[in-house]
């Protein structure tokens, strides 16, 4: 990563480089949470538009989040957040991670200080802190209706996390500690654009603050603080268009367009 790039980037995340450290770590997880949305808008936009079928360009990605207000999902998000702590000189390892299928989710693991850290900035939850591995009993982290629970790795050495929401299993997935190559996931991602795939067809923004959360799923918005959830639906469109516009900054026109080509509105959770 070019040194004006690394700079741009820390800039928009508002953040001064400093020697890698577990505080500065921690400084460096939650700008990244608290200024990059989890959201899929710029991944339809950008198929429509440049016929994107893979990671968008580290350019591309940047570009979106300071023009306007962009994020992206688990890949894009959290493979550059990757190379950003490797260009600052963590110890770091990029690995696949299995939900109802192999690897179609992505995190770091980071080792700083003797401890090992899953960091985690594309699951669309509030991991504000990099998560510790080496791990006795669960840790827990709680927002709203929602119940993360990262278990102790198991004897291969995997990190399972799932989300229970209002007490119930709803999704999860298993981090794998071998180091993988971006490349290795080509397929992966390429079938993430396919017409079938979820996020083709469902829309999930997530928004992080320090003590709560803004999460727009299809016509469904959720505003979590503390151990409460309020949860309102949309009326039509228009108004999600303007929901958006509104809470996340995303020009009305790529929203609007976005959503009126979408078909059926899919569990991005399912």
């Amino acid at each position: 990563m070019p040194p004006e790039v690394l700079q741009r980037y820390l800039s928009l995340l508002g953040v001064q480089r400093r020697k890698p450290s577990l505080d500065a770590l921690y400084e460096l997880v939650q700008a990244h949470l608290l200024g990059v949305p989890f959201e899929n808008i710029s991944k339809l936009y950008y198929k429509k538009h440049q016929g994107l079928r893979g990671l968008p360009s580290l350019e591309l990605f940047l570009d979106g989040i300071e023009r306007f207000h962009f994020g992206g999902t688990c890949y894009t998000n959290n493979f550059y957040q990757y190379q950003l702590l490797v260009n600052l000189g963590y110890q770091s390892k990029l690995c696949g991670a299995d939900m109802s299928n192999p690897d179609v989710h992505l995190v770091s693991i980071v080792t700083v200080e003797g401890q090992e850290f899953l960091v985690d900035a594309g699951y669309a939850a509030p991991f504000l802190i990099p998560l510790p591995r080496d791990l006795a009993i669960d840790y827990t982290i709680v927002l709203g209706r929602d119940r993360y629970v990262l278990k102790p790795q198991d004897a291969q050495g995997c990190s399972r996390m799932e989300l229970y929401r209002d007490g119930e299993m709803k999704h999860g997935y298993l981090a794998k500690p071998m180091p993988r190559q971006i490349k290795e996931f080509e397929r992966i991602i390429v079938d993430s654009y396919r017409d079938d795939a979820t996020f083709m067809n469902a829309l999930l923004l997530a928004r992080f603050f320090p003590s709560r959360s803004l999460v727009i799923h299809n016509l469904t918005v959720i505003e979590s603080q503390g151990t409460l959830s309020n949860i309102r639906t949309l009326a039509n469109q228009d108004e999600l268009v303007q929901v958006i516009f509104e809470c996340f900054g995303i020009p009305r026109e790529f929203t609007m367009e976005v959503v009126n080509g979408l078909g059926r509105l899919e569990d991005a959770w399912s």
